[in-house]
């Protein structure tokens, strides 16, 4: 499958999983309803993982966060990591291969 002439068209990495976990990936030139939507998760993922950023920051300021509250913020940032991991990988494995070198 090409795209532009002698370029593949890649699979995009989804920022969804199907509900047995595995990776859900798309096919295509990138302008449809389902690329906007994964667009639309991963600017709600990298922005929700800013606001846990500075939630994290007021919490480890403050003597009185108590030890379950921490753990569940921990346990947060882990899961938004992970978010936002994926969200470079699959935005990473897009960039044409002269930007990708940079």
């Amino acid at each position: 499958m090409t795209g532009t002439p002698g370029r593949p068209i890649a699979a995009r990495l989804l920022p969804w999983t199907s509900p047995e976990g595995k990776p859900c990936y798309l096919i295509g030139e990138g302008g449809g309803r389902v690329s906007r939507a994964a667009d639309d998760v991963e600017d709600a993922q990298l922005d929700m993982a800013a606001g846990l950023l500075d939630h994290a920051a007021d919490m480890l300021s403050d003597d009185r966060a108590t030890a379950p509250q921490l753990h569940y913020l921990a346990a947060r940032m882990a899961e938004s990591l992970r978010q936002v991991c994926r969200v470079a990988e699959s935005r990473g494995a897009r960039l044409p291969a002269s930007e990708s070198m940079n």
